[in-house]
C-alpha cells in the first residue's frame, strides 16, 4: 500500500512539474514575438554599429579596419561635430527646462477641484504630442518666418525689430526650442497628472488649515512628493533632447548650421556622404555623452529634490 501512496504522490508530482513546464513554455512562447523583434531590430543594429564605428564602409564596397581612427577624427579633427554638440545642448537647455517647469503648473492647475470641464482640458494639452512633426514645422516655419512671420509681426507691434529666426543663432535656437515645447509639455504635464492624483488629499487640507497659499503648497507638498516622476521626466526629457532631429531637419540648420544637432549631422554623414562607419562613431559618441549627461542631471535633480 505505501508503494502505491508513493507512486501516486510521485505521479501527481510529476504531472504537477510537467503542468508548470508547459505554462512557463506558453508565457515564453507569448512573449517571444517581443524578444525575436527587440533583437532584430535593436540588439543586432547595435552591435553592428559599433562594428561599424572601426570600419570605413561607403554602403556599396567592402569594409575597411581602420581602428580608433574615426573617434580620433571626431575628437580632435571635427570641428562641426562638438558644434553640433553645442547647438543641442543650446535647443535642450532653451526647450527642457522651461517645458518641465511648464508642465509642473499645467498639471497643479488640472488637479484642482473648482477646474470644470478637466477631461477637455486633459485631452486638448495632450493633442500636440500626437500631431504630426511635419504639420508642426510647417505651422511652426510659417510663424517664425523672418519676412511675413506671426513672431516678427507682434514684435514689430510692439517696436522690437525683427528676428532672423533662421538666420542666427539665437533666432535658430528658440525657434526649434519652440516647437519642441509645444509638442512635449502636455505629455509631460500629463505624466505629472497622473502623479499628482495619487497625493494624498489630507495633505492639501491640512496645509490650507494652517493657511498655505496655493503656491506653498506646490513647492512644499506636490514637488517633494513627485520627486520620483520628476527625475523620470527629466532623464526622459534629457535622451530626447539630445536626440532631436526631426525639428531641426524641417525647420533647417542654418546658413551657419547653426541648427545642426548630433543626430542631424550623424544622418548626414551616414546618408548624405555616405560615410557610414564615420557616422557609426558618431551615434556611439552621441551614446556616451547621453549617458553622461543623464547620470549628471539624475545626480543633480536628486541632490535639488532632497534638499
Amino acid at each position: 500500500m505505501e508503494a502505491v501512496r508513493k507512486n501516486n504522490k510521485l505521479s501527481k508530482g510529476n504531472s504537477r512539474y510537467s503542468q508548470k513546464a508547459s505554462e512557463l513554455k506558453s508565457g515564453y512562447l507569448f512573449i517571444s514575438p517581443f524578444f525575436l523583434l527587440f533583437g532584430v531590430f535593436g540588439v543586432f543594429p547595435l552591435i553592428f554599429t559599433f562594428y561599424l564605428s572601426f570600419q570605413r564602409w561607403d554602403i556599396l564596397g567592402e569594409t575597411e579596419f581602420v581602428g580608433w581612427s574615426n573617434y580620433a577624427s571626431i575628437i580632435l579633427n571635427d570641428p562641426l561635430f562638438w558644434k553640433s554638440v553645442g547647438n543641442t545642448f543650446s535647443i535642450w537647455a532653451l526647450s527642457t527646462i522651461p517645458q518641465l517647469m511648464a508642465a509642473l503648473l499645467i498639471a497643479f492647475f488640472l488637479n484642482q477641484a473648482f477646474l470644470k470641464y478637466k477631461s477637455f482640458f486633459r485631452l486638448a494639452i495632450f493633442m500636440p504630442n500626437v500631431t504630426s512633426v511635419v504639420a508642426v514645422a510647417l505651422v511652426f516655419s510659417a510663424i517664425f518666418g523672418t519676412q511675413y512671420g506671426l513672431a516678427n509681426f507682434v514684435l514689430s507691434t510692439l517696436g522690437i525689430d525683427p528676428i532672423s529666426w533662421s538666420g542666427s543663432y539665437f533666432g535658430t535656437h528658440v525657434a526649434i526650442a519652440v516647437m519642441v515645447m509645444w509638442r512635449w509639455v502636455g505629455y509631460n504635464a500629463i505624466i505629472y497628472l497622473a502623479g499628482l492624483q495619487s497625493i494624498p488629499k489630507d495633505l492639501y487640507e491640512a496645509a490650507r488649515i494652517d493657511g498655505a497659499s496655493k503656491m506653498q503648497q506646490l513647492v512644499y507638498i506636490t514637488v517633494p512628493l513627485l520627486r520620483p516622476i520628476i527625475i523620470f521626466t527629466v532623464v526622459q526629457s534629457t535622451i530626447g533632447g539630445m536626440q532631436l532631429f526631426a525639428e531641426p531637419l524641417l525647420f533647417g540648420e542654418g546658413s551657419r548650421s547653426q541648427g545642426l544637432t548630433m543626430t542631424l549631422y550623424l544622418y548626414q554623414e551616414a546618408f548624405n556622404r555616405f560615410s557610414f562607419g564615420y557616422a557609426s562613431a558618431i551615434a556611439w559618441m552621441l551614446f556616451l555623452i547621453i549617458i553622461v549627461f543623464s547620470l549628471f542631471n539624475l545626480y543633480l535633480t536628486r541632490k535639488i529634490s532632497s534638499s
